[in-house]
This record gives structure tokens, C-alpha cells and sequence, in this order.
């Protein structure tokens, strides 16, 4: 009687990495068909509301909308803060990976990843928005084993490897053997961290006040953990709303101002990986400086973290392949490999 039970398992399985950030899906034999921002725009008529958009076209909004339409963010350092608007966010990604409500008589399966930090409440929370999104059968994987997964680390092997999976929210460490986590720490700092480290400093020494999207374009274009060698390095132009005299104004900032600008941030997650070098046993520390630390998440693409993480632990450190992501396609592995069946946490 199992094995039809994990033929449907399987057959109409969706992993979700629900990210602060980003929403990235995966559907069994389809691998990933949603990379979206983690955005809802909600029109209310009325003071009814009604979802304008999701994903990419509610970005495009976002710090441009007029009285009757608010941009939202239902996740908040990893975990849901806004529960109503998450769940349309999610059986909007649901109806995009499986294309229509009416393909199966039942709702999905659905694998969903969660901080290793989340509470108990938390983690209900979850799994009631992806329910009531219309899955029929909810799992939980914690990010760092995800991460791990689809990252190709040994993790059913008795090796140890450490994972450190930086997304908008939240820094993820987890020191992973025999498909478990030896030790995990998670810290609430991440990308949006980030850009509100660059929103706050330009504000600061430049008078000027700029979107949450205007950091994010810094950051992504020149911004980098440790000024360039070479004096200022790469510029770019931001603009933004001359606070002192409240007309529209325009800076350029280079790659050391910005590295000065994320400097808190990086050294908290700098803080976060070497506690848990800290507090990982000797056995599998061994491993880890044979194996190195692998680093996973869109944060971990900032230009010259993984150099100062490298340098602050004397460790080897590398950037998965697709690093973004890895944690769905560790999730989704859970769906196509019975091996990893065993990192889900039934909900």
C-alpha cells in the first residue's frame, strides 16, 4: 500500500524555498519553474482587497503606488508576518507551477523550507498558509539541510559539512552528517539588512533618501564586503529625495562607501559562522577543514564575502553552483531521491 502513496508523493510534488526576498519552485520532472520576488500587490476597493499582482510584476510597484494599491511583503526575516496575503502569494505560485487550479483532483504535496530558527509558532504558521493555499499534504525541511542537498554535499555520508546559507532575511549555518544537523545557528541579518545598511548611509552622510529598490540596485551593482585594494573601485549613480531642501536629488557612491555601508551586517554573519565553528565537534571540525564551508543564497553573491569569510576562519570557502537556488532544488530532491526522505519534518 506504500508504494502508491510514494508514487503520488512524487508524481505531483512541489518544493517551495519561501524567501524573504525570492519565492523559488520546483516541480517533480520539471525542476525549477518560479524565481519571483516574494511580493504581493493588494488593490482595495471599497476597503476590499483584492490581489493586483504577484512576483515580478508587483516589484515593478513597489514605491510607486497610489492611495488604493499597497505593495506588501508577507515574509519578514524568513517567516510569515502577514498571513493572508501570504497564502495568496502561495497558491499564486502554486497555480504557476502546476498551470491551473483543475490539473488534479487533489492539491499538491508540497515540501516548503523553513529557518532553523523558526518557532514552533512559526513554523504552524507556515504550515496553515501553505494549507490553506490548497495543498493536501504539507513537509518541512529546515534551510540549511536544503541547502546542503542541493548544494551536493555528502549529507547522508558521515562526513561533516558546513552549509551557510545567507537569503533576505536570515543567515543560515548549519554543520550537517548522517542526514542530520549536528549544530545549526541562525541569525535574522541578511540581503535586507543589507539595503537598509546603504539606505541608512547614504541618508546619513548624503541628506538624500532612497528607496528600498534603489539599495538594492547599489548593492547588486558595486556593492562588496571589504573595500577594493584599488582605491574607490566600481561607481554607481543613485537617486533618491534631497531631505533638507525636499526636491529630487542624485549622489554616486563607489565600492568602498558601500563596503563601509554593509560593514555591521557582514561582520554579524561573519559572528554567526565562526560561533558555530565554535561549537561544532572535534570529529566533524576535522571534516570541515578538509571539506571547507560552502556558501549558499543570493547573499552570498556579494562580491568578496566568501574572502572574508575565508580569512576570519582559515578555512577553504566556496559558492555553490546556483547558489539562489540550491535550497529549492535541495527540497526538491527530497521529492525525486527516497535517500534524503529522511531531512523532512512532517508538519
Amino acid at each position: 500500500m506504500a508504494f502508491p502513496r510514494l508514487f503520488n508523493f512524487s508524481s505531483r510534488g512541489i518544493a517551495i524555498d519561501l524567501g524573504t526576498a525570492n519565492t523559488v519552485v520546483y516541480v517533480h520532472g520539471s525542476g525549477i519553474v518560479a524565481n519571483e520576488p516574494s511580493v504581493v500587490a493588494m488593490e482595495y476597493q471599497n476597503g476590499m482587497p483584492k490581489v493586483r499582482a504577484v512576483g515580478d510584476d508587483a516589484k515593478l510597484m513597489m514605491g510607486k503606488t497610489p492611495e488604493n494599491l499597497k505593495t506588501i511583503r508577507p515574509l519578514r526575516n524568513g517567516v510569515i508576518a502577514d498571513l493572508e496575503v501570504a497564502e495568496e502569494m502561495i497558491k499564486h505560485f502554486i497555480r504557476k507551477a502546476h498551470g491551473g487550479p483543475s490539473r488534479f483532483s487533489r492539491g499538491p504535496e508540497v515540501v516548503i523550507c523553513i529557518p532553523s530558527g523558526a518557532t514552533s509558532v512559526e513554523r504552524r504558521a507556515i504550515r496553515d498558509a501553505v494549507t490553506n493555499a490548497g495543498a493536501d499534504q504539507v513537509h518541512l525541511i529546515e534551510e540549511p539541510m536544503a541547502a546542503a542537498i542541493g548544494a551536493g554535499l555528502p549529507v547522508t555520508e558521515p562526513i561533516g559539512s558546513m552549509v551557510v546559507d545567507i537569503g533576505g532575511g536570515t543567515t543560515e549555518v548549519g554543520v550537517i552528517s548522517l542526514q542530520g544537523l549536528a549544530f545549526c545557528r541562525s541569525s535574522r541579518v541578511g540581503g535586507d539588512r543589507m539595503d537598509e545598511a546603504i539606505t541608512a548611509y547614504v541618508r546619513r552622510n548624503f541628506n538624500l533618501l532612497i528607496g528600498e529598490g534603489s539599495a538594492e540596485r547599489v548593492k547588486l551593482q558595486i556593492g562588496c564586503a571589504r573595500p577594493p585594494e584599488d582605491g574607490t573601485g566600481l561607481i554607481a549613480t543613485v537617486r533618491g529625495r534631497d531631505v533638507s531642501r525636499g526636491v529630487p536629488g542624485e549622489i554616486t557612491l563607489n565600492q568602498a562607501q558601500v563596503a563601509e555601508a554593509v560593514a555591521e551586517p557582514v561582520n554579524r554573519i561573519v559572528e554567526v559562522v565562526r560561533a558555530a565553528l565554535e561549537n561544532t565537534q572535534p570529529e566533524i571540525a576535522a571534516d570541515v577543514i578538509d571539506q571547507g564551508i560552502t556558501m549558499t543564497g543570493g547573499g552570498s553573491l556579494l562580491r568578496d564575502l566568501s574572502g572574508v569569510i575565508a580569512d576570519e576562519t582559515g578555512l577553504p570557502v566556496r559558492i555553490a553552483e546556483n547558489a539562489m537556488e540550491c535550497v529549492a532544488l535541495g527540497a526538491g530532491r527530497t521529492l525525486e531521491d527516497a535517500v534524503y526522505r529522511g531531512a523532512l519534518i512532517s508538519a
